[in-house]
């Protein structure tokens, strides 16, 4: 929890400057949700950059399509504590995100999230991960992007870790685009040091997106050892 609460730091600073355009955020109604939630992650983007840009991390992202309009769920590799900031940062498309639920206590930051429409998840209780999907699904037909961690827990640069199917139901029950990432770098950071920030390079890759209509019928175990074997080979190109 402190290693959460550290990270977060900058985060609450910039966040506690910007509760007033929080609560804007909330009250904009402009043509389409996407382009609602573009405001709406103004200020997380900013603080996404910026921290990058403190820590000295410089991200080399690498775009083969431009991810399509719409609700999309976003799947990447989970390296280090460092991809999320570096993806908020770098994808161009606003997303909500899966998180542990114990976030929601960090003051400002767990209100910051609810903005951005992320779900969480109660690890501790084995019934929420039902709940969570539902409420996954929910958000995604409302029009709003997720990114999930199919690995279910940072691999620290040792390697990726198997995808689990389960949360490939957030793409097949909402009908939605999958959009796999494949993010290398971001261990070097803070895992591979202990507390220590470090320098470092890191790259993302945004693959071409999958369609509802490419996984209708397939199951998903399958599905998830697709976009795992995708992802897994942009890493080896990297």
């Amino acid at each position: 929890m402190f290693r959460t609460i550290l990270f977060y730091l900058y985060f609450f600073i910039r966040g506690a400057f910007s509760f007033i355009g929080r609560a804007k955020a909330k009250k904009l109604s402009l043509n389409s949700t996407e382009e609602t939630d573009w405001q709406k992650n103004k200020i997380p983007r900013q603080w996404a950059s910026t921290l990058l840009k403190i820590v000295g991390v410089k991200v080399i992202p690498k775009i083969e399509t431009s991810p399509p309009f719409g609700a999309v769920l976003f799947v990447a590799n989970h390296e280090g504590n460092f991809d999320i900031p570096t993806l908020i940062s770098s994808v161009p498309k606003p997303f909500g995100f899966i998180s542990k639920i114990e976030v929601l206590k960090i003051p400002v930051v767990g209100s910051w999230m609810k903005v951005m429409h992320c779900v969480f998840l109660d690890r501790k209780n084995r019934s929420d991960s039902t709940l969570a999907i539902e409420t996954g699904v929910k958000v995604l037909k409302e029009g709003h992007s997720l990114l999930i961690f199919p690995e279910g827990t940072r691999s620290k640069g040792a390697g990726m870790r198997a995808f689990k199917a389960g949360s490939f139901r957030l793409a097949m029950d909402s009908g939605v685009p999958i959009v796999p990432i494949a993010i290398k770098g971001t261990s070097n950071i803070m895992e591979k040091s202990g507390m220590i920030l470090q320098p470092a390079s890191v790259h993302v890759s945004i693959l071409p997106a999958i369609y509802p209509e490419e996984f209708a019928g397939v199951s998903s175990k399958d599905l998830a050892l697709r976009v795992e074997q995708l992802i897994k080979e942009e890493l080896t190109k990297i």
